[in-house]
């Protein structure tokens, strides 16, 4: 016996046009990248643009410290405590990008 999830139905988006102009040799060099791995041009150049727009995001959203910078961070958090933010709260709560 399968048990049905409540999970909403995934919805579909009508795809919407990305135009771009390259030159012929950047064109046939993600056209031989593309056919290497399997894939058509529109996916290959899909993929590698969303897999750079998540790093370039993830920048700007993690930062790695030290143990001694990590320590005068947190130092720095206990003396200045953070105080409600409404704009920040709501931020957060927003659905990610590129999900």
């Amino acid at each position: 016996m399968m048990l049905k999830t409540s999970q909403p139905e995934p919805t579909k988006e009508k795809p919407v046009p990305i135009n771009m102009r390259a030159d012929i040799k950047k064109r046939n060099l993600i056209d031989i990248a593309a056919a290497l791995s399997g894939r058509d041009r529109t996916s290959f150049i899909l993929e590698a643009a969303c897999q750079k727009a998540e790093e370039v995001i993830l920048d700007k959203r993690l930062f790695v410290l030290d143990e001694g910078a990590f320590d005068s961070f947190e130092k720095a958090l206990e003396d200045n405590p953070v105080r409600g933010n409404q704009c920040l709260q709501k931020l957060l709560a927003r659905p990610k990008r590129w999900s």
